[in-house]
């Protein structure tokens, strides 16, 4: 077994990174003085991972959209009892998400902590799923796709993002459609279960009051040596130009609602490329920047609502923003020049200092919590990314590298704006 210490010269923390000998890696991040734990058993797993070869195959195999997504909810069940049973004894709050390119399955917890990871390892390694049980989860998770297509803020994320992508999956509902889910059998569950969940293909992350060789104890009954298992993404070509700049769509909202993105070539410039584009956003359109202030002096925006985000992932990456607005083309245009002032003219060397020393502290005050260290590792990992090594990229980046940035971020040509206008036609009766 192979573990090495993991250390921050900048911040004084450190981790244990385990190469476990049944494939797994696991990082332990210690917090002396923390109450709590917070545990995440991952796989490099989502809803865009719908079509793929494994190494042991000479050709692709294709499952319907929602597969990874119906696969975690069902996880949570086997013959003799569910997983959240098993929790309620111990304590643990347990819970699961699916995202794009990933699973993750966690609990957090003040007491009894390595029987609640001896749970978490034992029903994730533990599928059943039956024809019957599959029938139960296809009219919840048809129920849950349709309230999702009645949330304004979910339907105005994924309508830009058929403005942006012409064929990458991304553009897909991370759930799939009631019609997708349909076709799921037991056989494919199997099928990318055995495939996906490969312990090679996993991490178990653990922050907070934690030992690492109480973890190492678990992990050793647990887990038996897996037989690698590498699989090849397969992405249609996606092409570097939008679908259509602008779309939109009334729903029952008493105000406009926006989702503006910024379509880019997907690069593997590592922490690196985050650190720069974080910094860049957080001067760009933080509430402290010079464009929060003029959208929201002139009433184009409300303080609550209004938001960025660098998404990324395979195949994929877009700047995004989102808020209300009575004007969102108002707005649009006003971020538009807004880049085009700062291609011309350059960053400011004091607002990148602020925005560079507020990322900074952002992520050294995450550092304090076991679920934002958890979470912030398993993302990473998966991204072949290192936590430490990102935080250094953010204090050595420079203003020239960012300025540099923009050259390919924040294009008005790669543009595409989604609206969410209030129907009219939806009236209230008066009492």
């Amino acid at each position: 077994m192979n573990i090495t210490r993991v250390e921050s010269i900048r911040t004084g923390d450190w981790y244990d990174k385990i190469e476990h000998p049944s494939g797994l890696q696991i990082l332990v991040y210690p917090k002396p003085g923390s109450h709590s734990t917070y545990a995440v058993f991952g796989t490099r797993y989502g809803s865009i991972d719908t079509r793929f070869r494994r190494s042991d195959e000479e050709t692709d195999s294709e499952v319907p959209a929602g597969i990874a997504h119906f696969l975690e909810h069902k996880l949570f069940e086997n013959e003799d009892c569910d997983a959240f049973a098993r929790y309620a004894k111990t304590g643990a709050s347990a819970n699961a998400y699916t995202s794009f390119d990933m699973t993750c399955y966690l609990f957090s917890c003040t007491e009894n902590v390595y029987e609640s990871l001896e749970i978490l390892l034992d029903f994730v390694q533990k599928p059943y799923f039956t024809e019957q049980t599959i029938q139960k989860e296809q009219g919840i998770i048809g129920q849950e796709i349709r309230m999702y297509e009645d949330d304004p803020s979910w339907r105005g994320m994924f309508n830009l993002l058929h403005a942006l992508y012409h064929v990458h999956p991304v553009k897909t509902d991370i759930a799939g459609t009631v019609e997708s889910i349909a076709q799921i059998t037991p056989e494919m569950l199997y099928r990318c279960y055995h495939t996906f969940y490969n312990l090679h293909n996993m991490v178990l992350c653990v922050a907070g009051n934690v030992d690492t060789e109480k973890v190492l104890e678990v992990a050793d009954r647990l887990l038996k040596p897996a037989e690698e298992v590498r699989v090849e993404r397969a992405f249609p070509a996606e092409p570097d130009k939008i679908v259509q700049p602008y779309v939109e769509e009334k729903l029952p909202v008493s105000f406009p609602m926006f989702n503006l993105g910024f379509k880019e070539v997907p690069e593997d410039g590592g922490e690196k490329a985050v650190a720069e584009t974080d910094i860049l956003l957080e001067l760009f359109a933080s509430d402290a920047s010079p464009l929060f202030r003029s959208l929201l002096d002139a009433g184009l925006i409300n303080e609550s609502s209004f938001g960025y985000d660098y998404f990324t992932g395979t195949g994929y990456s877009a700047v995004l923003f989102s808020g209300e607005s009575r004007d969102p083309q108002a707005v649009a245009k006003a971020i538009c020049c807004e880049a085009d002032r700062l291609r011309r003219k350059g960053i400011d060397p004091d607002d990148f200092a602020r925005a560079q020393k507020a990322v900074y502290g952002r992520n050294l005050s995450a550092l304090n919590g076991a679920e934002n260290i958890a979470n912030g590792m398993t993302a990473m990992t998966f991204r072949g990314q290192e936590l430490f090594r990102y935080i250094d990229m953010v204090a050595e980046a420079s203003l020239e590298n960012v300025q540099q940035r923009l050259n390919h971020q924040l294009l008005p040509e790669f543009s595409a704006l989604s609206v969410i206008l209030p129907d009219e036609s939806l009236t209230t009766l008066e009492v």
